[in-house]
């Protein structure tokens, strides 16, 4: 099988040199794992109606050309007022579910990845099984901007253990509640969506994850943070009025740290399946920003034409940015049964996770 190119910044080991448990350059540990036996049936996502470009935010003194030069976003999607998580979660998850002609009462589980839950509790998940109408459990997964991987993992290994035969893995986030609209260089950046998946057994276990590495450094929590409203620090007044309840980044910190977890993890991924760029017929990386996608395409050497690429139409889209751009990656006939995706989050935790997908 093909090769990544030497131009990777990570490089390709052997078995014996990576041994059972790779370690990031940052110092976390990667777990390495599969799934198999388990098909994506159906996808489906959502996303307001609202679309702000950069021009609109020319008010709030943000520039329309260093928003586009640095991230590549041109446009993102905004929530109405009366809007919530959970009914952008309930949009994409009908979507999905009528797109494998599947009732809500059929399903298994229930999994949201979000970091913006309609209310501390109860969970979004419970929200999206009263509207669908389902008696699965639901619960909730907070991984940030990793989130939805890890709940497509999670799910995954439900059906692989025969535990349940149809989940539903949602990714939804409401990012522009959470961003401080006076902050020029990080409110552009993000932006509200949904996207979810239907997991169901694969007999013979031709399809699932093939092999998929999760991973955490809690050392670089604080490079991308939401200071106040928690049992750290309540969101009192003087918390409120200085701003600490909005998410704060270190951009440079979490760019430089983003693309290096982003190469070194695909390559964990592809050594131990003995894969390389020839083998993957969709990319799919967290859309948070066109750089990063660019500085990782260009050390792992894969084929760009295999890179599916929304981050210019929806923004970062936290834990929704994987799903929203799968479902338009299928749609579009980027994948088909029997070829592989390569799919990648990573955000606040820090946390990552990276999957080789047999569709």
């Amino acid at each position: 099988m093909s090769q990544i190119t030497e131009s990777s910044s990570a490089g390709i080991r052997s078995k014996s040199e990576r041994g059972s448990a790779p370690l990031t350059q940052t110092g976390g540990r990667s777990r390495l794992g599969q799934a198999l036996g388990v098909r994506v049936a159906s996808t489906g996502s959502y996303a307001p109606s609202e679309i702000v470009t950069n021009d609109d935010l020319a008010s709030l003194g943000c520039d329309s050309d260093w928003i586009i030069k640095r991230t590549g976003i041109r446009e993102r999607r905004k929530a109405r007022p009366d809007e919530a998580t959970s009914d952008m979660a309930y949009e994409a998850a009908s979507r999905c579910l009528k797109d494998a002609g599947v009732d809500a009462s059929e399903v298994d589980m229930i999994l949201v990845a979000t970091m913006t839950p309609d209310h501390p509790t109860p969970s979004a998940a419970c929200h999206l099984q009263r509207r669908l109408g389902a008696t699965a459990p639901a619960m909730d997964v907070n991984a940030a901007c990793a989130g939805f991987m890890y709940a497509m993992v999670t799910g995954a290994q439900f059906v692989a253990a025969g535990n349940a035969k149809k989940v539903l893995v949602v990714g939804a986030d409401l990012m522009s509640r959470t961003i401080n609209p006076h902050d020029p260089k990080t409110y552009p950046l993000f932006g509200d969506g949904a996207g979810a998946v239907l997991l169901v057994p694969d007999k013979p276990e031709g399809a699932g994850l093939l092999k998929y590495t999760l991973g955490s450094e809690g050392c670089g929590g604080k490079m991308l943070c939401i200071p106040a409203g928690g049992s750290r620090t309540p969101l009192v007044p003087d918390a409120f009025n200085e701003g600490r309840h909005y998410l704060w980044m270190d951009g440079r910190a979490v760019f430089k740290w983003a693309v290096r977890v982003v190469t070194e993890s695909s390559i964990d991924v592809l050594n131990e399946l003995d894969m390389g760029p020839d083998d993957l017929s969709l990319i799919i990386l967290h859309q948070a920003n066109q750089r990063i996608i660019d500085s990782a395409v260009s050390d792992l050497g894969v084929h760009r034409e295999s890179v599916f690429v929304n981050v210019d139409r929806y923004g970062n889209t936290s834990a929704a940015s994987i799903p929203l751009a799968l479902d338009e990656a299928v749609r579009a006939g980027k994948i088909q049964r029997g070829q592989h995706a390569l799919l990648c989050g990573f955000g606040a935790g820090l946390a990552w996770g990276t999957a080789v997908l047999r569709w």
